[in-house]
């Protein structure tokens, strides 16, 4: 089923951009949706060709899929949040902002508006309250939770920017009591310790336990969605979990899971991760894409590259339940630009003009054949 091959592309994906971002930010809180950057890029793919549709194809698992295929599979994925009521949401938004002297290709702008449910409007992106419109928007999908995702100088230079987004509330199957939530020691990577509010409940979960760590899974109300979570055991490290966290031992891992009766202590937390994914992606095997050798003409609109990949993620987990929300915005630019150095050898015939740069008055012009002193 192409729904399970394209789960399949992004699991796998997901593992090889957190591993990076782990290396890039180490002992630092890391939270990323790997599935919304799937979907901005399943989205540009629809206007990919070439090297770039290739590149974008293997670093993403589409190899072999065609488009009609991805586009049908993604649109069943963003189904999984319909029917969801207050207590559990789950919801995704997607948008393309695009210069206003612009014309788009017709048939992809139908493709990302039939299958990603895609918003299209233009935007003039050198003007100040051009980031404040995209920003606007995404606070308004992500309930407030994604704020300031672009700068005005994220896209004063670009043609288009495409974003998704996903929000996401669930209410525990089982809540934590409150009254039971203690201050309690947490120690941090460098061994020191810190008081921390620990959330506690017993019951019966789905455990895995292995001699390097403990896994259990914390259902959501509906139970179609659970948090699993990872410690390592006392004589292990998270160091070494990391070199244990692969796609093929998680899919290994998952069908581990048994019905036990435990406790569970588990801190309050809340997460804010921002990054620029340009790095990530590039060392993923995708730079071409954001080259001048960059092949998008299937969005219509020019020579393109991406130039920024901006990726921002919150969770907060308490006693109710978890919130979390995320962003990605890919902005797209001229991918022919003015190098940092030229030079420009005025050895054949040429044009000059006189121009009043106050009025535009051009006051002389004209073309030099055979220059004569």
């Amino acid at each position: 089923m192409i729904v399970n091959k394209l789960v399949s592309a992004y699991e796998s994906f997901s593992f090889q951009l957190l591993s990076l971002l782990l290396k890039q930010d180490p002992d630092t809180n890391v939270f990323i949706s790997p599935f919304s950057v799937g979907i901005a890029f399943a989205m540009i793919y629809n206007g990919a060709r070439g090297i770039t549709e290739q590149t974008i194809a293997k670093v993403f698992g589409l190899t072999g899929l065609n488009i009609q295929e991805i586009n049908a599979a993604n649109k069943s994925l963003m189904s999984i949040g319909d029917g969801t009521d207050t207590d559990n949401q789950l919801g995704f938004a997607n948008a393309i902002w695009v210069r206003p002297d612009i014309l788009l290709n017709n048939n992809f702008v139908q493709q990302l508006q039939e299958a990603y449910n895609s918003e299209v409007a233009n935007l003039d992106f050198p003007h100040p309250g051009a980031a404040i419109t995209i920003n606007k928007w995404v606070e308004e999908k992500t309930h407030d939770k994604i704020k300031q995702l672009v700068t005005p100088d994220d896209i004063v230079a670009a043609i288009l920017v495409l974003i998704n987004t996903i929000y996401f509330k669930g209410t525990w199957t089982y809540l934590f009591d409150k009254q039971k939530t203690k201050e309690q020691s947490f120690t941090l990577p460098n061994g020191s310790h810190k008081s921390h509010p620990m959330m506690s409940q017993s019951g019966q979960y789905l455990y895995y336990e292995t001699e390097k760590f403990q896994a259990v899974s914390l259902p959501y109300e509906n139970r179609h969605l659970s948090m699993y979570i990872f410690l390592p055991q006392l004589s292990s490290s998270i160091k070494e979990f990391q070199q244990l966290l692969t796609v093929e031992n998680w899919r290994i891992w998952m069908s581990q899971f048994d019905k036990i009766e435990g406790d569970i202590v588990l801190p309050r937390f809340k997460i804010e991760y921002s990054k620029i994914l340009n790095d990530a992606l590039i060392n993923l095997g995708m730079g071409e894409a954001f080259s001048a050798d960059a092949n998008f003409e299937g969005i219509g609109a020019g020579n393109l590259k991406i130039s920024k990949v901006i990726h921002k993620a919150i969770i907060e987990v308490n006693e109710e339940g978890t919130e979390a929300a995320a962003a990605t915005a890919v902005v797209m630019a001229r991918s022919m630009g003015f190098t940092s150095r030229f030079r420009m050898i005025i050895d054949r015939p040429f044009f000059h003009a006189i121009r009043d740069n106050q009025t535009g008055a051009l006051l002389f012009m004209g073309f030099v054949f055979n220059p004569v002193e």
